[in-house]
């Protein structure tokens, strides 16, 4: 059964709009032409691709994110990384965290500088392309899930006439403190949703408890199935199985459960 095509109209949570943004979200990996032409036939006519290379030594060499406008909808999707170069970047513990947007508690530093080094850009686009009132939206795999998360922060406490609708992640990593959490949630969490799968390994750094999330999570079971909220035994039972499912897997079970493909054919998976 064909999925249907996006909503521009969608204005608050739908699974359906989540496996778009995650379409996006994979989109922010390909190559600015392919992800132009892609949003270009998904109905977006207005499209902003962003790059920028980091002027201090990160595991990760730059940051990229892309903004894409209709007349109904703007979606920001940024660029993740892979769970290698993700685990090296967030093990390393020899910076400070920094201050969050507007001073409210701290993140992570690397995720600040990365976000740093294209938000002006992005948040310009934004103001831009926002000509008719449209929603706006922000997401991102992995890395990019912390950055959308942060993104749609500072729009919302430097930026306050322009309120992110949504903000979509998937297998976003610990990103801020239990203070910045708090500030994030009273303001956002009925329009966040951080999708989790399973084992995966990236939503399990950097470490606790220095580091935590902000709510509202969506969790996908070892067999695929989207739960809000489970018990702790529960999330411990389910881990158990989805590393006992496939022993002879190429992959240990927490980065195959971190790839885009495996959220997308979850998402699916829940849609049919």
């Amino acid at each position: 059964m064909p999925l249907a095509p996006i909503d521009h109209q969608t204005t608050d949570y739908d699974l359906s709009h989540a496996y778009w943004l995650a379409k996006a979200s994979e989109l922010a990996y390909r190559d600015q032409d392919v992800a132009r032409s892609a949003l270009a036939e998904w109905g977006f006519d207005r499209f902003r691709h962003f790059a920028s290379r980091h002027q201090m030594p990160f595991p990760l060499d730059d940051t990229q994110a892309y903004t894409a406008a209709s007349d109904r909808m703007i979606i920001t999707a940024f660029r993740g990384t892979t769970p290698h170069e993700i685990r090296d970047w967030l093990t390393d513990g020899t910076t400070p965290p920094v201050p969050g947007p507007a001073n409210k508690g701290f993140v992570h530093h690397g995720f600040h500088q990365a976000l740093a080094s294209v938000y002006p850009d992005v948040r310009d686009a934004v103001e831009e392309f926002r000509t008719g009132g449209q929603t706006v939206w922000f997401t991102g795999h992995s890395l990019g899930g912390a950055l959308a998360m942060l993104a749609g922060t500072r729009m919302y406490f430097e930026e306050p006439r322009i309120l992110a609708d949504g903000i979509y992640t998937y297998g976003q990593p610990r990103t801020c403190d239990r203070l910045l959490a708090a500030a994030y949630n009273s303001a956002l969490k009925r329009r966040t949703y951080r999708f989790v799968n399973n084992n995966d390994i990236v939503p399990q750094v950097p470490p606790a408890p220095l580091f935590t999330h902000v709510d509202t999570v969506k969790y996908f079971d070892a067999h695929g199935r989207i739960h809000d909220r489970l018990p702790f035994v529960d999330v411990l039972r389910d881990r158990v199985t989805g590393r006992t499912a496939d022993m002879f897997a190429p992959a240990s079970d927490g980065v195959r459960d971190h790839f885009m493909p495996a959220y997308l054919a979850n998402l699916e998976k829940n849609l049919v």
